[in-house]
């Protein structure tokens, strides 16, 4: 005869078991825990710091029924914040004496005019952005709504409310990538130039592509 005793503590053994959670309710329960983790951060505000040898801003300038130029100018230095997937805040700093041309709209090196270097004196003259009195230019974000952040920009000088639109964000591995696109109108900030021919008009607005790498602080 089995002794009570035991039998009792073998049925207590099989409630346990028959209570506990099966292999699926585990399994489900730590996807749901690290679904729960991955929320949690990803809703963390995260900083960055702008690499400015991986960044950029990209211009373009057209010469309505003519041409059109576009170049570069390097980042010195910036900041900015990411929020699920949304830049939350920010500024960066560009050294407008680095002006380069990428396009190939230019006359030969040694040609009397519509040269490479001549456009990037011109560019760098007081008729447009007199970079020798305002070597730098500056965009701070003030506010954030979806994919478009509003803030002032300053160059040669002047501020004027700007809006950076269709940015992108992507993070991996302590690094964060946020692409943009600025257009202000040249002719808020002093770049007045007109071009001497009647047929032959310098559109006054600036097309920028504002690329921004940075590490995790």
């Amino acid at each position: 005869m089995k002794s009570p005793v035991l039998a009792v503590v073998a049925l207590a053994a099989v409630a346990l078991v028959a209570c506990g959670p099966s292999e699926a309710e585990t399994a489900a329960a730590k996807e749901k825990q690290t679904a729960d983790s991955l929320a949690a951060l990803a809703a963390m505000e995260k900083s960055y710091t702008v690499d400015a040898t991986a960044s950029k801003l990209t211009w373009t300038g057209t010469m309505l029924g003519v041409k059109s130029h576009n170049g570069t100018i390097n980042m010195t230095e910036g900041k900015f914040s990411v929020k699920g997937g949304v830049v939350t805040g920010g500024a960066f700093t560009v050294d407008m004496k680095t002006i380069a041309p990428l396009d190939t709209n230019y006359a030969k090196d040694d040609a009397k005019q519509g040269t490479r270097s001549m456009l990037v004196g011109h560019l760098s003259s007081a008729d447009f952005f007199a970079v020798d009195s305002f070597p730098t230019a500056n965009f701070e974000i003030t506010s954030v709504e979806g994919t478009t952040a509003t803030g002032k920009l300053t160059l040669r000088g002047k501020t004027n409310e700007e809006k950076v639109t269709d940015i992108v964000v992507t993070e991996e591995n302590g690094v964060a990538k946020a692409t943009g696109k600025l257009s202000f109108d040249r002719q808020k900030y002093g770049a007045k130039w007109a071009a001497p021919m009647k047929d032959v008009v310098l559109n006054d607005a600036i097309e920028l592509t504002v690329e921004l790498t940075g590490n995790a602080q």
